[in-house]
């Protein structure tokens, strides 16, 4: 099977991506999704989050909120909001934010690529929600989280893209949510369709960049299907639906870390068990360290600039991460925090909230301390994905995000 491949998308009628187009289920909370839905009732938030249209307190885990997930869906598509494309299309796809553009390809992709390895990975994934969004896919009969995927980069893949980009877009949106402004040419012309599906057949590996847990659920229910109906490369199942953009295009912005208490240390006292570590220096103003292995610290109301000595830094691409240094160096022998994925104590803050919401929490007093990182490197994601490892979590934050509802992909006959 290739590596990636048309499908029919579902998408919005002509006209209504805006009433339709919204953020990840997984970056808004139920409260969240309940007021950006509110007055918008085709909001993809009502397939993707489908508990906001049940009473408030419902476990987002209940059948009830499968079941009415896959009831909004069907309901859409009823009423003529969503519609499924009469033949397999690929999509080529621009986001653009703040100065920044990327302009990508929707595909379906290879679940047999992705088993092989052939699509990387760079995290573990939680079985809990590996399982919810198995089960989200499973009653909805439709991926409808797309996958982000980068590529190390092809001068022939992005010249068709760029040649079908040269038209005006078929969709033009602004997102709501967060000013972001997607575009979509379908790409229908057999022809086409066939050149783009070679040159990105030719490429030597795909790398998730987000969507992890989407992946690894469409792979588990693309597994259960076969088990029940053998082995169809072609299945609509046998994919799983993909954003594909070049990983030069893409924005990694910081992922930084708020813990909780000081684990019995004085401000003082945490000062100068630093100090014995790396060097800290007293900051005029808020810190975004401009170089790996250099964090900004907010503690007892000032700002700091930590660094590492260069010749410390280990080969290891995995150890060698601002993440695990942090780790390494100061959360887990200063703050006793050795799993960061399970400890209470410390939580994560997307680098597009900015330092302020940094200064906040600690100010605040929810949070004792607070450290802002450099963002990782897209070519340290890669390696480490090449190398077949895991970097520790929350060790990224891509922006702009992918919006849910432009483009999904059935895994069966329109409900």
């Amino acid at each position: 099977m290739r590596l990636a491949r048309a499908f029919a998308g579902l998408r919005p009628a002509p006209g209504r991506a805006a009433e339709v187009i919204a953020p990840p289920y997984d970056v808004v909370s139920t409260e969240e999704a309940r007021a950006l839905a509110a007055g918008r009732p085709w909001s993809f938030l009502h397939i993707s989050r489908p508990e906001i249209d049940l009473p408030p307190g419902t476990d987002p885990h209940d059948d009830a909120v499968y079941r009415r997930g896959a009831e909004n869906l069907a309901r859409m598509m009823r009423e003529g909001v969503l519609v499924r494309d009469p033949a397999p299309r690929l999509y080529v796809y621009r986001m653009a934010a703040e100065g920044h553009e990327q302009t990508g390809v929707v595909a379906a992709v290879s679940v047999a690529a992705y088993e092989a390895g052939r699509v990387r990975r760079h995290e573990h994934t939680r079985p809990d929600k590996e399982a919810d969004r198995a089960r989200q896919i499973d009653v909805l009969d439709a991926q409808t989280g797309p996958v982000l995927l980068a590529h190390r980069g092809s001068g022939a893949l992005q010249a068709l893209v760029a040649e079908v980009a040269a038209a005006p877009p078929e969709v033009d949106v602004v997102a709501p949510h967060d000013g972001v402004r997607h575009q979509i040419w379908p790409v229908a012309d057999p022809a086409r369709v066939a050149a783009l599906e070679a040159a990105l057949d030719a490429l030597d590996a795909l790398y998730i960049a987000d969507g992890h847990h989407r992946s690894a659920a469409a792979a588990r229910v693309a597994a259960e299907r076969r088990r029940r109906h053998g082995d169809d490369p072609e299945a609509p199942w046998a994919r799983f639906l993909g954003v594909i953009f070049p990983a030069a295009q893409m924005r990694i912005l910081d992922y930084n870390r708020v813990v909780r208490d000081l684990a019995g240390h004085t401000p003082e006292g945490f000062l100068e068990a630093l100090r014995r570590r790396m060097r800290v220096e007293p900051a005029e103003r808020p810190v975004a360290p401009e170089r790996p292995a250099t964090f900004g610290m907010y503690l007892d109301g000032r700002w700091y600039r930590l660094a590492l000595d260069p010749s410390r830094l280990p080969e290891d691409p995995v150890r060698r991460l601002d993440v695990s240094l942090l780790s390494e160096h100061v959360l887990e022998p200063l703050l006793g925090i050795r799993d960061p994925r399970r400890d209470a104590r410390i939580d994560f803050v997307g680098g597009v909230r900015g330092l302020a919401e940094l200064e906040r929490r600690v100010d605040a007093g929810e949070m004792a301390v607070a450290f802002s990182m450099h963002p990782t490197p897209m070519e340290a994601l890669m390696a480490v994905a090449d190398r077949g490892e895991v970097m520790p979590p929350k060790s990224t934050w891509f922006e702009p995000k992918l919006a849910d509802g432009l483009v999904s992909h059935l895994l069966g006959p329109a409900p």
